[in-house]
């Protein structure tokens, strides 16, 4: 399809155009978390199946969309961003807490937000995958933005004098799979555990990088 459709302008039933569009997306993204994430997914989901279940024409889904995979991806970014809202939030009301219970305050806002919707994590961990170049390059580029928050968190430990002076980025790169890989397993039914056992192990992990053995406390900071 060369484009999308040109939508219509003016205002209609006390709505602007801009709102009647923002509405008609938020819709299609709606009904594509509930069909790509639980069933029938996004491989056997149809643009005239996608249509009806947002309540809308396949007209209108073309006048936002071009194709099934721009709105994966955009639920995709969607998701993620609840996630970040959360954590940045829970980062910030912890910023004057001691390291462990800050550390604890932002994976409980993390896998809390991802956690609350099986749907959530079915986009970000298994409908994402293999489905294209573009979305892999998207799905790394955001995985790399969590990998630039634990960096920085991490740097900001070391500077207060509560974690270990290093490059902390290999060491994050490696944390971020153990998060996504047990959240999703737990999510799955395959770890026999409370969330807040899960979030305590990860707690746990995280503590280990940033204080490795044979490390303490500079008396100076």
């Amino acid at each position: 399809m060369p484009g999308r459709l040109k939508a219509p302008t003016g205002r209609y039933a006390g709505k602007t155009a801009e709102e009647r569009q923002a509405e008609r997306r938020r819709r299609f993204l709606d009904a594509a978390l509930r069909m790509f994430g639980d069933s029938p997914g996004y491989r056997s989901t149809t643009v005239a199946a996608l249509s009806e279940a947002a309540g809308l024409s396949t007209r209108q889904f073309y006048e936002e969309f071009r194709t099934l995979e721009d709105v994966l991806a955009a639920l995709h970014l969607q998701v993620n961003d609840w996630a970040e809202e959360a954590v940045l939030k829970a980062a910030a009301d912890a910023a004057d807490l001691p390291l462990v219970e800050r550390a604890a305050a932002i994976f409980h806002a993390y896998a809390g937000n991802v956690t609350a919707d099986p749907r959530r994590i079915r986009i970000t961990f298994v409908e994402i995958i293999g489905v294209s170049p573009r979305l892999e390059q998207q799905r790394l580029q955001r995985r790399a933005r969590w990998i630039d928050l634990i960096v920085a968190e991490a740097q900001a430990a070391a500077e207060r004098g509560e974690a270990a002076a290093r490059d902390y980025r290999l060491a994050a790169t490696g944390f971020i799979g153990s998060v996504n890989g047990l959240l999703h397993d737990w999510s799955a039914g395959w770890v026999a555990a409370t969330l807040d056992e899960v979030v305590e192990e990860l707690v746990r992990q995280l503590l280990g990088i940033l204080r490795p053995p044979g490390w303490s406390p500079d008396p100076t900071t």
